[in-house]
Protein backbone atom coordinates (compact mmCIF):
# COMPACT_ATOMS: atom_id res chain seq x y z
CA UNK A 1 0.00 0.00 0.00
CA UNK A 2 1.44 3.43 -1.18
CA UNK A 3 0.46 6.30 1.27
CA UNK A 4 -0.79 9.77 -0.16
CA UNK A 5 1.06 12.16 -2.02
CA UNK A 6 2.60 15.15 -0.45
CA UNK A 7 0.63 17.31 -2.67
CA UNK A 8 -2.32 15.42 -1.93
CA UNK A 9 -1.87 16.59 2.28
CA UNK A 10 -0.63 20.22 1.19
CA UNK A 11 -3.94 20.96 -0.57
CA UNK A 12 -5.65 19.13 2.49
CA UNK A 13 -4.09 21.14 5.09
CA UNK A 14 -3.84 24.33 3.06
CA UNK A 15 -8.04 24.16 3.09
CA UNK A 16 -8.57 23.48 6.64
CA UNK A 17 -6.24 26.30 7.16
CA UNK A 18 -8.75 28.33 4.65
CA UNK A 19 -11.51 27.04 7.23
CA UNK A 20 -13.28 24.52 5.07
CA UNK A 21 -14.94 21.60 6.40
CA UNK A 22 -13.08 18.43 6.34
CA UNK A 23 -16.72 16.52 4.78
CA UNK A 24 -16.28 18.99 1.96
CA UNK A 25 -12.80 18.32 1.63
CA UNK A 26 -13.02 14.37 1.55
CA UNK A 27 -15.75 14.77 -1.17
CA UNK A 28 -14.10 17.72 -3.36
CA UNK A 29 -10.46 15.31 -3.13
CA UNK A 30 -11.83 12.02 -2.90
CA UNK A 31 -10.10 10.79 -0.07
CA UNK A 32 -11.88 9.52 3.50
CA UNK A 33 -12.48 11.97 6.37
CA UNK A 34 -10.86 10.10 8.56
CA UNK A 35 -7.93 10.66 6.73
CA UNK A 36 -7.82 14.20 6.71
CA UNK A 37 -8.35 14.15 10.36
CA UNK A 38 -4.90 11.62 10.48
CA UNK A 39 -2.99 14.24 8.27
CA UNK A 40 -4.92 17.41 10.53
CA UNK A 41 -3.75 15.77 13.57
CA UNK A 42 -0.37 14.58 12.95
CA UNK A 43 0.50 18.07 11.99
CA UNK A 44 -0.85 19.30 14.96
CA UNK A 45 1.02 17.03 17.53
CA UNK A 46 4.45 16.96 15.74
CA UNK A 47 4.67 19.38 13.08
CA UNK A 48 5.32 16.89 10.24
CA UNK A 49 3.46 16.93 7.19
CA UNK A 50 4.44 14.39 5.61
CA UNK A 51 3.63 10.22 5.93
CA UNK A 52 4.96 7.67 7.79
CA UNK A 53 7.82 5.50 6.59
CA UNK A 54 5.98 2.63 5.18
CA UNK A 55 8.12 -0.89 5.64
CA UNK A 56 12.29 -0.96 5.89
CA UNK A 57 15.03 -3.24 7.14
CA UNK A 58 14.48 -4.42 10.99
CA UNK A 59 17.67 -5.60 12.65
CA UNK A 60 17.27 -8.92 15.07
CA UNK A 61 17.69 -8.53 18.45
CA UNK A 62 20.41 -10.76 18.87
CA UNK A 63 22.05 -9.93 15.82
CA UNK A 64 25.24 -8.80 17.81
CA UNK A 65 24.84 -11.98 20.13
CA UNK A 66 26.69 -14.32 17.65
CA UNK A 67 29.92 -15.20 19.41
CA UNK A 68 27.56 -15.60 22.59
CA UNK A 69 24.83 -18.12 20.95
CA UNK A 70 27.45 -20.50 19.20
CA UNK A 71 29.39 -20.89 22.98
CA UNK A 72 25.79 -21.40 24.38
CA UNK A 73 24.76 -23.93 21.88
CA UNK A 74 28.47 -25.58 22.04
CA UNK A 75 28.08 -26.26 25.60
CA UNK A 76 24.65 -27.05 25.31
CA UNK A 77 23.90 -29.15 22.47
CA UNK A 78 20.31 -30.34 23.61
CA UNK A 79 18.90 -27.18 24.10
CA UNK A 80 16.03 -26.17 22.73
CA UNK A 81 14.85 -23.25 21.25
CA UNK A 82 12.39 -22.78 23.60
CA UNK A 83 14.85 -23.02 26.37
CA UNK A 84 17.51 -20.80 24.35
CA UNK A 85 14.53 -18.12 24.26
CA UNK A 86 14.01 -18.47 27.93
CA UNK A 87 17.69 -18.19 28.90
CA UNK A 88 17.70 -15.21 26.80
CA UNK A 89 14.87 -13.51 28.18
CA UNK A 90 16.76 -13.82 31.84
CA UNK A 91 19.38 -11.88 30.16
CA UNK A 92 16.49 -9.41 28.89
CA UNK A 93 16.26 -10.20 25.20
CA UNK A 94 12.76 -11.00 24.88
CA UNK A 95 12.29 -13.21 20.94
CA UNK A 96 10.25 -15.26 20.48
CA UNK A 97 10.97 -19.14 19.14
CA UNK A 98 10.30 -18.46 15.37
CA UNK A 99 12.63 -15.69 15.41
CA UNK A 100 15.35 -16.86 17.08
CA UNK A 101 15.90 -20.00 14.58
CA UNK A 102 15.74 -17.39 11.41
CA UNK A 103 18.83 -15.56 12.72
CA UNK A 104 20.37 -19.24 13.61
CA UNK A 105 19.47 -20.13 9.81
CA UNK A 106 20.45 -17.19 8.57
CA UNK A 107 23.93 -18.16 10.52
CA UNK A 108 24.25 -21.91 9.44
CA UNK A 109 24.09 -22.45 12.58
CA UNK A 110 21.87 -25.93 12.64
CA UNK A 111 22.16 -28.64 15.35
CA UNK A 112 20.38 -31.95 15.37
CA UNK A 113 18.87 -33.44 18.62
CA UNK A 114 20.31 -37.07 17.92
CA UNK A 115 23.71 -36.70 15.89
CA UNK A 116 23.40 -40.68 15.20
CA UNK A 117 20.21 -40.87 13.19
CA UNK A 118 20.89 -37.86 11.04
CA UNK A 119 17.95 -38.67 9.20
CA UNK A 120 14.05 -37.93 10.08
CA UNK A 121 11.98 -40.55 8.31
CA UNK A 122 9.84 -43.33 9.39
CA UNK A 123 11.58 -46.31 10.32
CA UNK A 124 11.42 -49.37 7.18
CA UNK A 125 10.86 -47.26 4.52
CA UNK A 126 13.51 -47.46 1.70
CA UNK A 127 14.23 -45.39 -1.15
CA UNK A 128 11.41 -44.32 -3.04
CA UNK A 129 11.35 -44.76 -6.81
CA UNK A 130 11.01 -48.45 -8.06
CA UNK A 131 14.00 -48.88 -10.76
CA UNK A 132 13.55 -48.54 -14.04
CA UNK A 133 14.64 -52.14 -15.21
CA UNK A 134 12.18 -53.63 -12.88
CA UNK A 135 9.39 -51.69 -14.04
CA UNK A 136 10.38 -52.81 -17.89
CA UNK A 137 10.15 -56.15 -16.88
CA UNK A 138 6.47 -56.02 -15.73
CA UNK A 139 5.75 -54.33 -18.49
CA UNK A 140 6.92 -57.12 -20.54
CA UNK A 141 4.99 -60.35 -18.45
CA UNK A 142 1.60 -58.17 -18.82
CA UNK A 143 1.79 -58.47 -22.56
CA UNK A 144 -1.88 -57.51 -23.69
CA UNK A 145 -4.39 -60.84 -24.38
CA UNK A 146 -7.43 -60.92 -25.79
CA UNK A 147 -10.05 -63.11 -23.81
CA UNK A 148 -12.93 -64.48 -25.27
Amino acid sequence: MQSYSQDLRDRVLWALGRGERPAAIARRLEVSRVWIYRVRDREQKSGKRTSLQIGGHRCSRVAEMKSVLCARIEQEPDLSLAELCERLAKQGVAIKTGALWHQLNKWNLTFKKNPARQRARTRGRTGGVPRLDRISADDERRKASVHR
